[in-house]
């Protein structure tokens, strides 16, 4: 089973708002969105949407699933941690090793500070 993860910010794409044109409903109920969109939008075939419903406005949102086995990096948990490293990795806070005796002799002066 797959799970949906969430698209962009909301905030921003109200903000960048660029029309199309117009599409017609057409037999079954189908909407074209045209080539221009799917380039626009780097959309490919089989890609997912959520439809939603707005104050009269169908807003179609790109979504990506997200295999089951990997749901756990998604979950906010793990993603506050992630941006933990990051931020770390960004101010520099880490170490490089040539080899495994180097960073076991490292992480033993660790250990005695």
């Amino acid at each position: 089973m797959s799970e949906i993860l969430k698209g962009g910010n909301d905030v921003q794409a109200q903000a960048k708002k660029k029309s199309f044109g117009f599409v017609r409903l057409g037999k079954r109920t189908v909407v074209t969105l045209g080539a221009e969109v799917k380039r626009e939008l780097r959309l490919a075939d089989g890609d997912v949407f959520e439809l939603c419903v707005e104050d009269g406005k169908i807003i179609l949102e790109p979504k990506k699933l997200i295999p089951a086995d990997q749901q756990w990096f998604w979950t906010e948990e793990w993603q506050v941690g992630e941006r933990e490293a990051q931020a770390e990795i960004e101010a520099g806070k880490v170490k490089h090793f040539d080899s495994m005796e180097e960073f076991l002799t490292d992480l033993g002066k660790e250990d005695e500070d």
